[in-house]
């Protein structure tokens, strides 16, 4: 095949300055990966809490001198480690099952900042959160609402409830990732809000405390935030004037990274832009309630993997790491791209090769990236870019692959935050039919 040059130079790297070539070395902070892969194995995900902490210092400057909670989506990346981080930061989190209430405890979380999200919420799961002590639950269908009082009457306890409401704005994203048009799941159809919203405020175990939204992930673009913004207070105004006061509106998440070239707005950037319509539209001073995700653990994460063989073929070439979809499922689930280098570029004489960049799971669909750049061989190690949302968090044993290990690098130091899985771990709960 033809030689190509290697487009993905250190000077191009995606992402945080915190994740950067030492002289022909990759590091994290001040810790190289090659070592880390040398004594933790590979796959390994290592994040960088330097970089945790200042994605977060954007929201918080966003913020600053505002009525606002950050509410962490743990759904990016739900490790107890990485909570911890957020959880000292002063952040809440936004949950999606009980799993998750679960882990936020364990990490020393606050029950009284956590926002309850999700449209399939089982009666057992509302009490465990009620008893709990959770700051909100996102109510996202009118039987839900009926559901939820039930539980919290048989409690002797009233449920603090927003409304997710579905404001039909194209957030430009992955068709799977965009959850705020009308033939989404997620929420109540904006022209039916008002009257659930009366609904709502009749039941005995609810208390109304606010509203709220969110249209979809990996958002590169300012407006449809403003076009929904302009849709929710619009809707506020309405509630309001029916005589049920909304303490709080919460606009989610879903702000996107740089995963290739890509250009979102800053947080703080694109708050100052949100925050002067709101201003404008006199709601300045309602408290706000956000749930980023990716944005916060998206790009402080990398997966490190190791080349097992190059494969020419007649078509293509492919470069066969063991890193594989059950570990990095977002290429084969969205077509996600991740920028993938190597942990050393010291030339090595070796020819530059494009390679489809492959794991070792039976499925065609098991690519982590296509028609990539690189000069490798048998024994090297890569990194794979903006791996710290949705990889570990959607990983599986698919094939019977343990799961990676995890670190977690705060300067100089590293602290191992999952240990790597073994079979015995993947079958603990598994029983034999016929004994023996």
């Amino acid at each position: 095949m033809t030689q190509t040059t290697d487009h993905t130079t250190p000077s191009s790297l995606p992402g945080q300055p915190f994740i950067a070539y030492q002289g022909h070395a990759l590091f994290v902070e001040e810790v190289s990966l090659q070592a880390l892969a040398t004594q933790y194995g590979t796959p390994l995900f290592v994040y960088s809490k330097a970089a945790m902490l200042s994605a977060l210092a954007a929201y918080q400057r966003g913020f600053e001198g505002r009525q606002a909670q950050i509410c962490y989506a743990m759904k990016a990346n739900s490790t107890l480690g990485v909570l911890q981080v957020f959880a000292n930061a002063g952040c809440g989190f936004d949950i999606v099952s009980g799993g998750e209430l679960e882990r936020v405890l364990a990490a020393g979380g606050d029950a009284r900042k956590v926002i309850f999200s999700g449209v399939g919420k089982t009666p057992a799961e509302m009490r465990q959160a009620l008893k709990a002590g959770i700051g909100c639950f996102n109510v996202e269908s009118e039987a839900e609402l009926d559901v939820l009082s039930e539980q919290a009457l048989g409690l002797h306890m009233v449920a603090p409830i927003s409304i997710r409401v579905n404001p039909n704005v194209d957030p430009k994203t992955h068709p799977y990732i965009s959850t705020g048009l009308k033939d989404n799941k997620f929420g109540v159809a904006h022209e039916d809000a008002l009257r659930i919203y009366r609904h709502a405020a009749s039941l005995k175990g609810l208390k109304v405390v606010g509203i709220d939204c969110h249209i979809g992930s990996q958002i590169t673009d300012s407006r449809p935030y403003l076009d929904a913004m302009d849709r929710m207070l619009d809707l506020v105004a309405a509630i309001e004037a029916a005589g049920i006061a909304i303490e709080h509106i919460d606009f989610g998440g879903g702000l996107g990274i740089n995963y290739n070239n890509d250009e979102p707005p800053a947080a703080d950037a694109l708050w100052a832009l949100l925050l002067a319509k709101l201003d404008e539209r006199g709601y300045g001073e309602r408290k706000i309630m956000i749930e980023p995700g990716r944005s916060l653990i998206g790009n402080a994460g990398v997966c490190v993997t190791e080349v097992l063989y190059t494969k020419p073929g007649e078509e293509k070439n492919f470069c066969i790491i063991d890193a594989a979809m059950n570990d990095l499922p977002r290429p084969s689930l969205y077509q996600a791209f991740h920028a993938i280098v190597p942990l050393n570029t010291a030339d090595r004489g070796r020819t530059t090769q494009t390679y489809d960049v492959v794991g070792p799971i039976c499925e065609s669909g098991d690519w982590i990236g296509r028609e990539r750049a690189l000069a490798v061989a048998p024994g090297d190690c890569l990194a794979v870019l903006s791996a710290g949302a949705y990889c570990m968090s959607m990983a599986s044993n698919y094939n019977t692959r343990g799961r990676a290990a995890e670190v977690l690098v705060d300067g100089g130091k590293v602290n191992l935050i999952r240990q790597r899985e073994s079979v015995k771990d993947q079958m603990r709960n598994e029983l034999q039919a016929l004994g023996g």
